[in-house]
Order: C-alpha cells, then sequence, then structure tokens
C-alpha cells in the first residue's frame, strides 16, 4: 500500500490543478481530491476572477482596492505581486480553454463588485467558477503525468513525528515526506510518499451550520497541518458572504452573487426601504465585512430571518444573459427576480486565514506548500476583496511550482516511513455520535462565533468545543479509521483555531467584530445602539 510520486497535490480546485497542470511539466503528479474532482468551491465561484486589463484601471488601483478592503491588515508587498501578475496568469486560463463573456466589439465584458473602484471582474455569466473548473479538469485528465485519485481522503501529512520523533512543538526543522491517505475501494489507509507535497484543500464553511461552500470544505489541510506543528494564522477572519438564498430546506446554501448587487440590485428591509446607506456611503456595494455585519443588524431591529434583495432594476435581458443560473434557481422555488423581492441572509463564504505561506507559497514545514483558500498569504488581510480568491490561487500556485521545481529533483524519498497503524481498532457502529457532534459544533460556531462576537460569546464557545475534541478523539483512538471521524476532528480543530485566534485579538477589525472592543471601523454605534 506504498506509492510514491514527484508531487502530491491534495485538493481538486483551481489552486490543485492549476499546480498540478504545471507540475506534470516535471515530474509524476498525483492528485487525491476526497469526492468527485468538480466537488469543490471552485466550481460554486459565481462572480469572477478580478484582474487588471483595461483602462482607466490600473494595478495600483486594484491595489489600493485590495489594501481598503483588508482594513490595513494585508501585505503591501504579497498585494502588489499578486495583482502585477494577475493579467498574466488570466492568460493562462484562457489558454487553457476557460470561456470568459465578451462584449459586442470582441472585448473582456467586465463587472463591478463591492470594494471595487473600477470594473475588473472577468466572468462567465454566473457560473464562472463552474467554467474554469471544467477546463481545469479536462486538461487534467488529458495530461499522461497526471494521476487523479477521487474519493480518497488525505488523513495526515507524514513528518518527523511518524519517524518516532518527538515533535511537541512548531520547530523550524520540520520536513513532510507526503500524507496517509484513505483508500476508500480498499477501505485502508496508503502511505504516499512524495517528494513536494501541495495543500489544495480549500475552505472551512461547513464548520458553520449555514454556508455557501460545498459540504466537503471541512478544513481538512489547516487541520492536518496544525496538527503537524506547522504555522496557522488569521483564522478570526471568516467572511460571511452577505446575500445567500433564505432557503432553510437547503444545504448548503445557494449563492447569490455579489456581481448582482454590481448590476443594480439594491438591499432592503422589511418595509421595502434600502438601508445599506445608514452604514456606508457606498450602500449595498460596500465591502462585504460591512454589508454582512448590516444585515445582522437589520435582523436583530426587526426579528427577521432575512432581508430583501431587490433585482426589479436590472433590465430583465441582462439578467437572462448574465445571471441565468441565479434566475434559474430563484424560479424553482418561486421567486421570479425580475419582479419579486429575493430573501437573503448571510452565510459562512470564505475562510481568510489559514496555513501561513510565503511568496512561494512554502510553509513552515519544508517541501510543503499551500495554495488557495487552506493558504494565508497575507493578500486578503482581515477581509477578501471581491474575486481576488481564485486570482491569489492561480499566482501561488504558479509561484509554488516555480520554486517547488528548482529543489524537487535533490529531495531524496524517505523510505523509512511505517505503514498507517491500524491496530487495536473496531468498527465504529454509532454513526449518530459523529452527526450528533457535528450538528452541535455548527450550532456552536454560528451562535457565538458568527458576524458579531463577544468574549463571553467565545468562552462559552471554547468550553463546549473541549467537551467536543475530548470525545471524538476517544471515539477516533478506538474506531476503525472512515472519512466521517476524519472530518469531524478536522471541524472541531478549525473552530478550535478559529475561537483563539478571536480571542488573541483585542479589536474588531475587519471580519472580526466584537461588543467587547472599539470597531476598527464604522459600524460599532449603530450596531451598539440596536442592540
Amino acid at each position: 500500500m506504498r506509492k510514491t510520486v514527484d508531487f502530491l497535490v491534495i485538493g481538486s480546485g483551481i489552486a490543485g490543478l492549476s499546480f498540478a497542470l504545471k507540475a506534470a511539466n516535471f515530474g509524476k503528479v498525483c492528485l487525491v481530491t476526497k469526492s468527485q474532482i468538480d466537488e469543490t468551491a471552485t466550481k460554486y465561484a459565481q462572480g469572477g476572477i478580478a484582474a487588471v486589463l483595461y483602462l482607466p484601471d490600473t494595478y495600483e488601483k486594484h491595489i489600493q482596492d485590495t489594501m481598503i478592503a483588508g482594513d490595513e491588515l494585508s501585505d503591501r508587498s504579497v498585494v502588489e505581486l499578486t495583482i502585477r501578475e494577475s493579467t498574466e496568469r488570466v492568460m493562462e486560463l484562457i489558454e487553457w480553454g476557460v470561456n470568459f463573456d465578451k462584449t459586442k466589439k470582441g472585448k473582456f465584458a467586465l463587472a463591478k463588485e463591492g470594494g471595487h473602484s473600477e470594473y475588473r471582474v472577468l466572468h462567465h455569466k454566473d457560473m464562472t467558477g463552474k467554467e474554469i473548473e471544467q477546463k481545469l479538469i479536462l486538461a487534467a485528465q488529458q495530461n499522461e503525468n497526471i494521476e487523479i485519485l477521487e474519493n480518497h481522503l488525505a488523513v495526515e501529512i507524514i513528518t518527523q513525528h511518524h519517524l518516532g520523533i518527538d515533535v511537541t512543538r512548531r520547530t523550524p526543522d520540520l520536513t513532510c515526506f507526503g500524507a496517509y491517505i484513505y483508500d476508500p475501494n480498499k477501505k485502508k489507509v496508503r502511505t504516499v510518499l512524495s517528494k513536494i507535497t501541495m495543500m489544495a484543500t480549500g475552505g472551512i464553511g461547513t464548520v458553520y451550520g449555514n454556508t455557501t461552500n460545498p459540504l466537503v470544505c471541512t478544513g481538512d489541510g489547516i487541520a492536518m497541518v496544525y496538527r503537524a506543528k506547522g504555522h496557522v494564522r488569521g483564522m478570526e477572519f471568516v467572511q460571511f458572504h452577505p446575500t445567500s438564498l433564505f432557503n432553510p430546506k437547503e444545504s448548503p446554501s445557494f449563492l447569490i452573487t455579489e456581481a448582482l448587487r454590481g448590476a443594480g440590485a439594491v438591499l432592503k428591509d422589511e418595509e421595502g426601504n434600502e438601508f445599506m446607506l445608514k452604514y456606508d456611503t457606498r450602500g449595498s456595494l460596500a465591502p462585504r465585512d460591512i454589508v454582512a455585519r448590516a444585515i445582522d443588524n437589520e435582523m436583530k431591529i426587526s426579528g427577521k430571518e432575512h432581508v430583501w434583495l431587490d433585482a426589479a432594476k436590472i433590465k430583465k435581458n441582462e439578467i437572462f444573459e448574465h445571471f441565468p443560473n441565479i434566475y434559474a434557481k430563484c424560479l424553482s422555488i418561486g421567486i421570479d427576480i425580475t419582479k419579486d423581492l429575493i430573501p437573503v441572509v448571510p452565510a459562512a463564504h470564505y475562510s481568510c486565514g489559514g496555513i501561513i505561506t510565503n511568496q512561494w507559497g512554502e510553509t513552515s514545514i519544508h517541501n510543503l506548500y499551500a495554495s488557495g483558500e487552506c493558504a494565508s498569504t497575507g493578500l486578503h488581510g482581515a477581509n477578501r476583496l471581491a474575486s481576488n480568491s481564485l486570482l491569489e490561487a492561480l499566482v501561488f500556485s504558479h509561484r509554488a511550482c516555480l520554486k517547488s521545481v528548482e529543489q524537487f529533483e535533490n529531495i531524496p524519498f524517505c523510505h523509512d516511513i511505517p505503514e498507517w497503524d491500524s491496530s487495536g481498532t473496531v468498527l465504529n457502529e454509532e454513526m449518530v455520535l459523529i452527526t450528533r457532534s457535528k450538528q452541535e459544533l455548527q450550532a456552536v460556531m454560528s451562535s457565538y462565533v458568527g458576524i458579531v462576537r463577544s468574549n463571553i460569546r467565545l468562552q462559552r464557545a471554547l468550553d463546549r468545543l473541549f467537551l467536543l475534541y475530548k470525545e471524538t478523539e476517544e471515539l477516533y483512538k478506538k474506531s476503525i479509521l472512515i472519512p466521517e471521524i476524519c472530518e469531524l476532528r478536522n471541524m472541531i480543530n478549525v473552530g478550535y483555531i478559529i475561537i483563539h485566534n478571536a480571542m488573541d485579538r483585542k479589536e474588531s477589525r475587519g471580519l472580526h467584530y466584537s461588543l467587547d472592543y472599539p470597531a476598527h471601523k464604522d459600524l460599532q454605534q449603530t450596531v451598539e445602539d440596536s442592540l
């Protein structure tokens, strides 16, 4: 059950696929994905990818918009390199066959989203991520140097710990030798040794009860690296997308892209009044953290479970042409968005924190890289600017490939790694324990570690999570490994990190808003007056 490969890629979204396609020019690649290859957050990205293409837009404008959205916590050098490489990376997507919408004159049809000062978002109707994912998958499937293992779950990355060395702290000498991978066909854990490992496992949305993320987004990569003593930061900055479709029967929540507001849709309260100008002069196109907190506040004032989004002013042909997926989805539940108000509610959407990387995607663990939502590159700071995430994944997967191919031929395989030890475990027939623990975790995180937080809420969440952690670890140690118990462990680990990072930040900043500390920006008085 042992396998050796030059490059091991964990995750099949835009970060993992773009890295795999480039690394395959230099060696053998094994791409592992825990579900079907296309079941990633990338596929569900509606809005698009931000890049500077035409005047009057400039790199400086995009850089400044990103810095403002990040609430002064973005690393300016990272922002600059990401934005300045945006045009070239997007052109590569086009070379891979991605079709972005164009105007009748043949130029790219660019959208404008919250926090952007110019029209710069390339899109494919309201299914941009799906278009990108399909074209990258096709290219990967046709590449003879890429082996794809679907429905295989990465359990742990392999480090010195598995050589019997006591790794009790985060040390600069940690090295990644590959990963233990659960094979669903044999129902056993395989040892996959690699020279280079790329962590591209996506986000953490299902830690919360209401999320726009696919259910596979359980924070696996972040949790694995954290358990291996790798460095993680910024997990308090969880972005709640302001407008998911309010439809309690559905999970995950259906996203109503910000591009709809960019096209003219406005947020309204229960009485049909626009309310965003009370909170920000940019109205419904303010950055997402401001809009999400405003909606949360309006819901507290009214006691309702949602607010409304009015798209009736947008021309019908524009809706049919640019937002066909949203139109069809809403119509399926009896809402005609050309004339009816859309019930919307914030939902966990994106993690701005994650595994710390440098400007080449390198983590604190040797030979381990990270890209995409599971990584913390320094681009997003305290809040992600809309449509910068797909761009970040492309840029850092590219840079990670450049750096790793310089090194991989001189990296030896570590053949002393033992096989996975499952001795003493038994088949767990109490699936209800896993299911209930997952529901408890989601309830705790949604109730106490959501859009608005406080010291007492965070402490209560930590106390509840500690009990779940102890129960789950005991169950994990005695049970034959199954994906469900692995995901639950990862979600609890991620919840713990979010809470601790939130408790450590003694201010309100970007996506982290606490009632106990002065607001860094503008919503504090409005929120406090209404509570």
